[in-house]
C-alpha cells in the first residue's frame, strides 16, 4: 500500500481498536505515517521501542498489597488515561521473551492488573525478514492478533510529505527526474548507504548546512550511496548552473528554454516554487516553449505551489491551448 492508503487504513484501525502492524523495508517512512495519521485524528502518540525493552519492563515490578498478596506496579510509560495511539515501533526486531509479553497488550488490552484506556489503539511496526534487518521470526499467535499491512514508496505522496516538511527543492526535483531513486534498497548488495525516503531527507538537511565542496559529494554518499550520489552530484551542478528564476519571469520570451531532461525538470521545479497569479503570464509564456510534457509539469507544479494560479487567464488560456495534453 502507498503511504496515503496507510494512512487512511490507519484511521479505520484506530477508530475500531483494531491492532495494526505495518510492514516496509528500512527508511520508507513507516514511523512517520504513524505519527502523522495520529496528529491528523487529534491523538497523542506514544512511541516504544520495543527492542529496547527487557520483558519484565513491560509487567512492571511487583509488590506487596495490603491483602498481603503479589501485585504488579504497571511501567509509568504505559498511558493511564485519555486517548491516542501506542506504536510499538521494531516490535519483530524485539526478542521473542519481549513479544510474547506484548501477546495480552495487544488482544486483550491489557498486561495483569493493567489495563490499557478505551481511548487507545495498539499501531506496531517492523522490517521484513527480506531485508537483512534484524529481526525474529513472529509468533503465529501474535502475528494473528493483527490485521497486517505492507507498506511501500510511492513519490507523489513522498513530494507532498517533502513540501511540507521543507526538504530542499533540489531533491525533490532530482527525485522527479529520477523516481527510481527515491528508494532503491536491495538486501543482497548489503550496502551499509542506500537510497530511501528516510535517507533523501538526510541530504536535504546536509545541503542546507552548506558544506564545504570538498566534503559535498561525500557526504551525499553517504547518505544515499555511491551510485546515487555519483547522479545526484550530476544533477547538481546543471541545478546551480540554471537561468535566475527571476531573469526568467523578466523575460519568459528571451530566457533559455531548456531541452535536457534533467534541466528542464530543474527549472520546472525551481519556477513552480515562484507561481503567483501575478507570475502566471510569464510563467504560461514560458511553459509554451518547453517540450509539451515540461510545460504541463511546470502548470502542475504552479498549481500544487499555489492553487489560487489555475483561475488567473493565463492558466486558462495555456490549458485550453494544451488540452491534448493537459489531462
Amino acid at each position: 500500500m502507498i503511504p496515503s492508503h496507510v494512512g487512511r487504513a490507519l484511521q479505520t484501525c484506530i477508530a475500531a481498536r483494531q491492532p495494526v502492524f505495518l510492514w516496509g523495508p528500512p527508511g520508507v517512512g513507516k514511523s512517520q505515517v504513524a505519527a502523522q495519521t495520529a496528529a491528523a485524528m487529534h491523538l497523542s502518540l506514544l512511541d516504544i521501542r520495543a527492542v529496547l525493552l527487557d520483558p519484565v519492563d513491560l509487567r512492571g515490578l511487583p509488590h506487596i498489597g495490603e491483602d498481603q498478596r503479589t501485585h504488579w506496579r504497571a511501567p509509568d510509560f504505559l498511558p493511564t488515561g485519555g486517548a491516542g495511539v501506542l506504536f510499538l515501533d521494531e516490535l519483530n526486531a524485539a526478542p521473542p521473551l519481549v513479544q510474547a509479553a506484548c501477546y495480552q497488550l495487544i488482544l486483550d488490552r491489557a498486561l495483569g492488573e493493567y489495563q490499557l484506556p478505551g481511548g487507545w489503539a495498539v499501531i506496531a511496526a517492523g522490517n521484513r525478514d527480506q531485508d537483512r534487518a534484524v529481526t525474529h521470526r513472529m509468533p503465529t499467535a501474535l502475528a494473528n492478533r493483527f490485521v497486517h499491512l505492507d507498506f511501500e514508496p510511492h513519490l507523489p505522496d513522498w513530494l507532498a510529505w517533502a513540501e511540507r516538511a521543507g526538504i530542499r527543492p533540489e531533491v525533490t526535483a532530482f527525485l522527479r527526474f529520477r523516481p527510481a531513486l527515491l528508494h532503491d534498497f536491495d538486501p543482497a548488495r548489503a550496502a551499509r548507504a542506500f537510497p530511501s525516503p528516510r535517507s533523501w531527507a538526510f541530504v536535504s538537511t546536509l545541503l542546507a548546512a552548506r558544506p564545504d565542496a570538498a566534503v559535498e559529494a561525500s557526504l551525499v554518499a553517504g547518505a544515499v550511496g555511491e551510485g546515487a550520489a555519483v547522479e545526484f552530484a550530476a544533477f547538481l551542478r546543471l541545478w546551480r548552473e540554471l537561468p535566475d528564476t527571476d531573469a526568467v519571469l523578466a523575460d519568459p520570451d528571451a530566457a533559455p528554454a531548456p531541452r535536457d531532461p534533467a534541466v528542464a525538470t530543474a527549472i520546472c521545479e525551481a519556477l513552480g516554487r515562484q507561481a503567483r497569479p501575478e507570475t502566471m503570464p510569464a510563467l504560461a509564456r514560458y511553459a509554451a516553449r518547453l517540450p509539451a510534457e515540461f510545460g504541463v509539469l511546470l502548470m502542475r507544479e504552479a498549481v500544487r505551489n499555489d492553487q489560487s494560479t489555475a483561475a488567473t487567464d493565463a492558466f486558462a488560456a495555456w490549458a485550453r491551448d494544451n488540452a491534448e495534453v493537459f489531462a
